[in-house]
C-alpha cells in the first residue's frame, strides 16, 4: 500500500458500479484516495474551476458530455483525466485527450497502477500538478484554408461561392474543394437550394466530440454542387445553436474538413470579439467559429462595398483582424460592386490606403480587387448557374497570388517549437572518398 494521498475528482452515473466502489474504498480507506463525487457535468466543471487541486479526474466514458472538450479543460487544468470504459466501448480515448484508461469494474489494484503512473499526491502545503494532458496536433495533410468575411450586406455570401467556384476550376486543387457554411446566421443552405438542412456542421462536429471520423465519413456530411464543382457543407440551422459547438470538437472538426480536401472556403462573420476585450466567455463562445478559422487560416478575404460606411467597416474589420493575430500579408481586400471606371477604382485604393496608412505599414494588406456589379445574380444562386468568368477570375488570380507568395500558415499550431527551414546544402554534404586504383 502506498503512502501518497490523492484527491480524485469523479463523474459518472449515478447507477455505475463502479462508482459506487471508489466510494466505498475511499470511505473505508482501502485506497488512499479522497474522492470526489460529482452527479453533473456542471458541478464537475464548478470544482474543476475552483482552484481546488485534484490528483486526478475519474470519468464514466459512457456519459455523452465525456467528450474531447472535457478532456481538455481537465488537461488545461493540469488535471490527468482517467476514462472508465464500457463494455461495448471501442473508442481511442487516448487519442481524444485521454491520459489513461481503465476497464470496466476496474479493482482496486487497477485504479492505485494508473494513479501511481499518471497522477501524483496533492500536496497540502502548496505546490501544484504538472500538465499532462496531452495537446493535440494538426493531422499530416491540412488542406489549404480561405476565410470570406465582411459586414452584413456586402456580398460575402457569394463572393465566397464565387471563391468557390474559381478555385474548383484549377487544376491544382483537383476539384477536392469545400464551401464550408460557418457564420452564425447561414445562408449558403437557401443560396444553393438545399432540400435538406441535415448533414451539416452540427453534424460534423457532433461527430468529432468522442472518436475520430475517417475522410470518407467527413465527406459524406457533404453536399456535391456538381455545376460548380465544389462540396458544401451546410451551417447552422438556426442562429442560437452555436451554443451546440464546442471548442474542441469544432477544431478537430475543421481539421478534418482540411483534410478531406484540397482547399476549403469558410464563410464566417465578422465579429471576433472575445474575453480579453469584452469580459465575457459567452460573446467567445459566440464568436467561436469565426474566431478559430481567421486563426489559422492561411488568406482572409475581407468584402466591402464602396460607399462611405462599407470603407469605414473594411478598415475597421481588417484592424480586428490584426488585432486577432492575422498578417497582413494574408489579409486580402475585395471591393464589392465595386464602380468600372478606373478614376474611380484608384479613388478608393488611395482611400483605402490612406485609412489604413498602408504606405507606412511594415506588414500592409494585399488588394484591393475590385469585383463589379452583376446582373441576375438572385437567378444564378437559385439555378444553381455557374458564376461568370468577370467575376470569379479576378478572385482566383489574386488569392493563387497570396497563397503562392505567402505559404501555408504555420503559426496557429499549440505546439511552441515550429519547424525550421533549412536551406538546401546548409547542413553540409557527403564526400565520398574513392578508393586507390579504383
Amino acid at each position: 500500500m502506498t503512502s501518497d494521498n490523492y484527491v480524485v475528482i469523479g463523474l459518472a452515473h449515478v447507477r455505475s458500479a463502479w462508482f459506487t466502489e471508489v466510494a466505498r474504498w475511499s470511505t473505508a480507506g482501502s485506497i488512499p484516495v479522497e474522492f470526489v463525487k460529482c452527479l453533473s457535468p456542471e458541478e464537475l466543471r464548478a470544482r474543476v474551476m475552483s482552484g481546488r487541486k485534484f490528483s486526478a479526474a475519474l470519468l464514466d466514458g459512457r456519459l455523452p458530455a465525456v467528450d474531447r472538450d472535457a478532456l481538455a479543460t481537465l488537461a488545461d487544468r493540469g488535471i490527468p483525466s482517467v476514462v472508465v470504459k464500457s463494455p461495448l466501448d471501442t473508442s481511442d480515448w487516448r487519442s481524444l485527450g485521454a491520459t489513461a484508461t481503465l476497464d470496466p469494474d476496474p479493482s482496486r489494484e487497477d485504479l492505485l497502477e494508473v494513479l501511481l503512473s499518471h497522477a501524483r499526491p496533492v500536496d497540502p502545503v502548496g505546490g501544484s500538478l504538472e500538465q499532462t494532458g496531452p495537446r493535440s496536433l494538426p493531422p499530416t495533410w491540412l488542406g489549404r484554408l480561405v476565410a470570406v468575411t465582411g459586414h452584413p450586406g456586402a456580398g460575402t455570401s457569394s463572393i465566397a461561392v464565387a471563391t468557390a467556384q474559381a478555385m474548383a476550376a484549377d487544376p491544382r486543387h483537383g476539384n477536392e474543394v469545400v464551401l464550408a457554411d460557418l457564420a452564425r446566421t447561414a445562408h449558403h443552405a437557401l443560396l444553393h437550394d438545399a432540400r435538406d438542412v441535415v448533414p451539416g456542421i452540427q453534424e460534423l462536429v457532433e461527430a468529432h466530440r468522442n472518436a475520430h471520423p475517417t475522410t470518407g465519413q467527413v465527406r459524406d456530411l457533404l453536399y456535391s454542387v456538381a455545376p460548380r464543382g465544389y462540396r458544401l457543407l451546410l451551417g447552422l440551422r438556426r442562429p442560437s445553436d452555436w451554443v451546440t459547438i464546442r471548442s474542441q470538437a469544432f477544431s478537430s472538426a475543421l481539421a478534418s474538413l482540411r483534410g478531406a480536401a484540397r482547399l476549403v472556403v469558410a464563410d464566417i462573420d465578422s465579429d471576433l470579439e472575445g474575453e480579453e476585450a469584452t469580459g465575457s466567455t459567452d460573446i467567445e463562445d459566440r464568436n467561436l467559429m469565426a474566431r478559430t478559422v481567421t486563426a489559422q487560416a492561411d488568406l482572409v478575404m475581407v468584402v466591402a462595398t464602396p460607399t462611405t460606411t462599407g470603407l469605414s467597416g473594411l478598415v475597421h474589420q481588417l484592424d480586428a483582424l490584426r488585432s486577432h493575430g492575422v498578417p497582413g500579408s494574408r489579409l486580402l481586400a475585395v471591393i464589392n460592386r465595386a464602380p468600372r471606371s478606373a478614376r474611380a477604382r484608384a479613388e478608393i485604393t488611395r482611400a483605402v490606403a490612406q485609412l489604413t496608412g498602408a504606405a507606412s505599414h511594415p506588414d500592409p494588406h494585399v488588394g484591393p480587387v475590385f469585383i463589379s456589379e452583376r446582373r441576375h445574380l438572385d437567378s444564378l444562386h437559385r439555378d444553381l448557374g455557374r458564376f461568370p468568368a468577370a467575376l470569379t477570375t479576378p478572385l482566383a488570380q489574386a488569392v493563387n497570388a497570396v497563397l503562392d507568395r505567402a505559404g501555408p500558415r504555420l503559426d496557429f499550431t499549440c505546439d511552441d517549437s515550429q519547424p525550421e527551414l533549412v536551406a538546401p546544402g546548409s547542413l553540409g554534404h557527403w564526400q565520398f572518398e574513392e578508393e586507390a586504383g579504383s
